[in-house]
């Protein structure tokens, strides 16, 4: 994950142990924040559960999926790899059935936000009428226990959450944490690529927003996250959230700091841009800033 000097913990899903930190809390922490498994559903699209023996599609926007289809209670649908569209056939029964319950109806299916066009069934070998979009039997995940949850996505590479169209949804890359020695600072927060991270006074602790737009997003790029984000173990995932920037893409942001990296910085381990302008400084894992006091032992100078 880091390129300068990999931190001793490797990187961690969120459900993964954290360290308590020392550098108070962060009020944008949201449960949508840090997520690798349970995705929250960003619109309000559950509708009422149908009655027995019939089934209801709905679309909603799951965090780091995009649109998916979700059956009535608001649960996740799911398309197989080894059942076949065209034509349509289902390839999962017995014990496989039983952690992907296909989605089945005996009465016509209503549909929200999807081409009724596209909604068909197949029969199982059971006997029960299976819904399919576009061809795909459809179904839901037993471990997924609540709306917005997405555990299935990718379990394997046969199965994937199925978007209104039919598609095999493609999950946005997750933005990762990390932390590492930088010789005169100490331990600092990383990106995936090992680069530094900084925050910016001015920004204020806590804010809910970033002040460094136009070019000076230029010179120190926000860290953007759009979809998951995943941390290592030396770092308490409660600090980490995300904030709205003006421009509509999201920032992460860790003790209530929104994150940047410095252009400047030509390789991961460098951190020339800790106290610049006396109002930029290295992140400690904590979501402190670095003291100002000190210097990388490989800056260069030229703020």
């Amino acid at each position: 994950m880091n390129r300068a000097r990999p931190s001793a913990a490797a990187v961690a899903a969120v459900a993964g142990l954290a360290l308590v930190a020392a550098c108070g809390t962060n009020p944008y922490a949201t449960s949508g924040a840090v997520q690798p498994a349970a995705q929250q559903l960003s619109a309000s699209t559950v509708q009422a559960a149908p009655a027995t023996g019939s089934a209801q599609l709905s679309t909603s926007t799951v965090e780091g999926l995009g649109a998916v289809l979700t059956d009535a209670a608001g649960h996740t649908l799911y398309r197989y790899a080894k059942d076949s569209a065209k034509p349509s056939r289902t390839a999962c029964v017995g014990a496989c059935e039983q952690a992907w319950p296909p989605v089945v109806s005996d009465t016509p299916v209503t549909a929200s936000g999807v081409d009724v066009q596209l909604i068909g069934e197949v029969t199982r070998p059971d006997g029960r009428r299976q819904v399919t979009v576009a061809g795909w039997p459809v179904y839901t995940y037993a471990k997924d226990t609540g709306t917005g949850v997405a555990l299935g996505q990718n379990v394997s590479d046969d199965w994937a959450a199925i978007t209104p169209t039919g598609e095999k949804v493609k999950a946005a890359a997750a933005t990762t944490l990390g932390t590492t020695e930088i010789g005169g600072l100490g331990p600092v927060l990383t990106d995936q690529a090992g680069r530094t991270l900084y925050l910016f006074t001015k920004d204020g602790k806590g804010s809910g927003q970033s002040t460094c737009d136009g070019s000076c997003a230029k010179t120190w790029p926000p860290l953007l996250v759009d979809g998951r984000i995943t941390v290592a173990q030396d770092i308490d995932t409660g600090l980490v959230g995300r904030i709205t920037r003006a421009d509509g893409r999201e920032q992460v942001t860790v003790g209530g700091w929104p994150v940047y990296t410095y252009a400047k910085d030509g390789a991961p381990g460098e951190a020339t841009g800790h106290g610049a302008g006396n109002t930029w400084y290295a992140m400690e894992p904590n979501g402190c800033k670095v003291d100002p006091s000190r210097r990388p032992a490989a800056a260069t100078g030229g703020y």
